[in-house]
């Protein structure tokens, strides 16, 4: 109780002290691992189901692992989650994208992601773009 005190007052004497707030605690986890499957993409290159893993250098099968881990390092960057569905109230155009639908399940930034993705309207069509190339680039 009292290392508790202790460190509630020192945290509160650097928040004052104009040092400014403490910079959170990295999240201690292992290496980002993502299955990706693809189909109905119009591209048979780009249908399948590929692994990925980000840990320091791109490894698997995914055909553009390096590109793809760089852009989930800058989602991450960006404090972004590409994997959060469209909120149900959300107001999205009704522009078609095209039958592609991808699941991807894995762990992503500590946190288990198990998010499905289409391009059934222009909010589905602009988060799967917000993932690309983890999933393919593909025009409907």
């Amino acid at each position: 109780m009292l290392r508790s005190l202790v460190l509630a007052t020192l945290a509160t004497a650097a928040g004052t002290a104009g040092w400014g707030p403490l910079p959170p605690l990295p999240l201690l986890s292992g290496p980002e691992t993502l299955t990706v499957t693809v189909e109905k993409s119009g591209y048979p290159a780009a249908d399948g189901t590929f692994e990925l893993t980000c840990d320091g250098r791109a490894e698997g099968n995914h055909p553009a692992a390096e590109d793809a881990c760089k852009r989930l390092e800058q989602l991450a960057k960006e404090g972004a989650d590409p994997f959060k569905s469209v909120p149900q109230d959300a107001l999205c155009t009704q522009v078609y994208g095209g039958s592609a639908l991808a699941h991807v399940t894995g762990t992503w930034q500590g946190r288990k992601v198990d998010a499905r993705f289409s391009r059934a309207n222009g909010c589905e069509i602009d988060r799967w773009a917000n993932l690309e190339p983890v999933l393919p680039i593909v025009r409907g």
